[in-house]
């Protein structure tokens, strides 16, 4: 689970990786056999029995520095990856965020090129809205609203969607549910299981050679193994 590839000399919520960083975190991914692909595509081959030496690599919030720094590094790699952006929220800026910088966020141009790139587009809801806190009508419209949007925007299929914030509960599994997506990823979902909350480790700056060896290992014991995958 990435979030932005940038500056993070001010980086208080920790989501910001250099592309230097990035690079190495790639580099150690390809010397170990391990292959970067997008969420559908690993969930595709898991269901074929064909995932092993495949990694899932997830950008959340759709920052406007994953076309600049990540998309190339990923290409360069023959890498994949799923982005989850906010379609209520093309072209602005990461509001959530009471501290730490200003960053700007992807426009609809800037989706539809990674898409062309390849890049699976996913839903992270339209506003960055803790679901678990939301009304039903406001659950309603950053699962299914944001779902038409993106499908529109990029003339494909939305699959996958990611919780904002990680959090997620039974209620907003179901609201995911009903919106037709076919998986949801959070970040420890707790209890919570299947193709709807599956679980992630967040990659960050201090993540070099020795803290990617442990995560990467430790990742079945600390979370929950997925029925099914």
């Amino acid at each position: 689970m990435y979030h932005s590839v940038g500056d993070c000399s001010d980086d208080p919520y920790l989501v910001t990786v250099t592309p230097d960083r990035l690079e190495r975190q790639l580099e150690w991914l390809g010397r170990r056999g391990l292959t970067g692909v997008s969420m559908a595509a690993l969930l595709a081959a898991r269901g074929r029995g064909r995932g092993r030496g495949l990694v899932g690599l997830t950008f959340d919030d759709g920052y406007a520095d994953f076309v600049e720094h990540a998309l190339p590094r990923l290409r360069r790699r023959g890498f994949g990856a799923t982005l989850f952006v906010l379609p209520g929220r093309l072209g602005g800026e990461n509001a959530w965020d009471p501290l730490g910088p200003r960053k700007p966020l992807l426009t609809a141009d800037g989706i539809r090129h990674a898409a062309a790139e390849g890049v699976e587009i996913g839903s992270h809801g339209l506003n960055h809205v803790d679901l678990t806190t939301a009304d039903d009508l406001i659950l309603k419209r950053e699962t299914v609203e944001s779902r038409a949007v993106l499908t529109e925007l990029t003339g494909a299929p939305v699959d996958g969607f990611c919780y904002p914030y990680g959090t997620v509960d039974r209620r907003a599994v179901d609201a995911v549910r009903d919106a037709g997506y076919d998986y949801a990823c959070a970040i420890d979902p707790g209890p919570l299981g299947g193709r709807l909350a599956l679980p992630r480790v967040h990659i960050g700056q201090n993540d070099g050679a020795v803290r990617l060896f442990l995560k990467h290992r430790l990742h079945r014991l600390r979370r929950r193994p997925v029925e099914g995958l």
